[in-house]
């Protein structure tokens, strides 16, 4: 069932941007961010569609083996696979077009039709989540048995960066940029409050390599009711080392020669033990749990440094990097003391024809090979980025 209604009134968030919530045909949210110089009047197109009601919410078992909890979400198969421009649902509606977003809009973000996670929520003002078997929390997630299954309660949002139907983050504009981060770190609060929600996951998927299916310039939001495998692995590190660690690892790449791009409040390196041909992390200077923590002026610096990173990326090659854009951010309820805000940039491209493809070693037994040296990957980046600006 969709959350309560959202407010009509429009609000005024950092950097300008104004949030205008609304609801599309079935229910769905669907919100707004206006960029500060917006072109675009205050009043948007109501969504006259006649949808299907929404699938049912996705079951999730559990993995006896590892732990791991694998959602099985079927009406995903019947998602958009490369259409037309002019059939992109992520672009303006029009008469010939019957698209998601009824009106013009410089960002905007709406949940997922067909989502991995959801829409079985309870309101924002529940205590728990909704659906048939729920989670009953992360203790009750973390037992194992077999045969165990939970409904997959959670929310999967898309986040549009621009109404054009081709492009990336990289492509836009510093303000365009400015206002997708102003969106993340709006979204990251609204879900973080949901119920049942333990991870929010920002993140954007870049080229048909990738296996993205949609051109149009996107990202998405997971809000998952776990905290995932790779966060766990992580906290697990903090406690067996230090609550310190991010910083610590800061320290060392800064002392090191694989930066390859460093500002006031955020630094950019290539790993220590980068598992692929392009790996990038970048780190907030000060502790961050996740972006509702960063300041106007840390946001500021983000958006030129990120849109430098993504244009020196694409400079590599005669054609664009394809990539997986993911920040990570602190659970909801643990480790938001010691887990930092972080992206984890990576490509599976390790030459112009070439993409390394995860095998036997890695695919099946998780231990990686890298095929290109840190420091050499960091050279390389380092001499794409000279001479990029925005």
């Amino acid at each position: 069932m969709p959350l309560d209604l959202p407010a009509d009134e429009p609000s005024v968030l950092g950097a300008g941007v104004v949030k205008r919530p609304t609801r599309l045909a079935d229910g769905r949210e669907l919100i707004y961010y206006d960029d500060p110089d917006t072109t675009l009047g205050p009043d948007r197109a109501l969504d006259a569609r006649a949808l299907d009601p929404r699938p049912a919410t996705a079951t999730m078992r559990q993995d006896v083996l590892t732990g791991d909890w694998i959602s099985v979400a079927a009406a995903r198969q019947n998602r958009a696979f490369l259409p037309p421009a002019e059939l992109d649902p992520l672009a303006p509606q029009s008469a010939s077009n019957p698209s998601e977003v009824p009106s013009r809009y410089d960002v905007a973000v709406f949940e997922n039709k067909s989502p991995s996670f959801g829409p079985a929520l309870a309101s924002a003002t529940g205590t728990a989540p909704t659906g048939e078997n729920p989670p009953d929390g992360l203790d009750d997630l973390r037992q194992l048995g077999l045969g165990r299954s939970r409904t997959s309660v959670g929310r999967c949002e898309v986040v549009c960066f621009s109404p054009e139907t081709t492009g990336s983050f990289g492509t836009q504009t510093f303000t365009r940029a400015r206002t997708v981060i102003e969106a993340w770190a709006d979204r990251t609060a609204a879900l973080s409050a949901l119920p049942g929600v333990e991870q929010v996951f920002p993140f954007e998927n870049r080229g048909e390599a990738i296996g993205v299916t949609l051109g149009h310039p996107h990202g998405q939001i997971y809000s998952y009711p776990y905290i995932t495998p790779r966060t766990q692995r992580t906290v697990e590190s903090i406690e067996r080392t230090s609550p310190t660690l991010f910083q610590d690892i800061l320290d060392f790449e800064r002392a090191g020669e694989r930066v390859v791009l460093e500002g006031l409040r955020w630094t950019a390196f290539v790993p220590f033990a980068a598992r692929w041909p392009l790996e990038v992390h970048m780190l907030p200077h000060r502790h961050v749990a996740d972006f509702t923590e960063t300041d106007d002026a840390e946001r500021d610096e983000l958006a030129r440094l990120y849109l430098m990173l993504l244009r020196g990326i694409d400079r590599l090659y005669d054609t664009p990097t394809p990539y997986i854009a993911a920040w990570h951010q602190a659970p909801v309820h643990v480790a938001r003391d010691s887990y930092r805000l972080h992206l984890e940039l990576t490509s599976p491209r390790r030459a112009a024809d070439k993409l390394k493809y995860l095998a036997g070693s890695e695919a099946a037994m998780g231990a990686w090979i890298a095929d290109i040296p840190p420091e050499t990957a960091a050279a390389r980046l380092r001499d794409a980025l000279e001479g990029v600006e925005l």
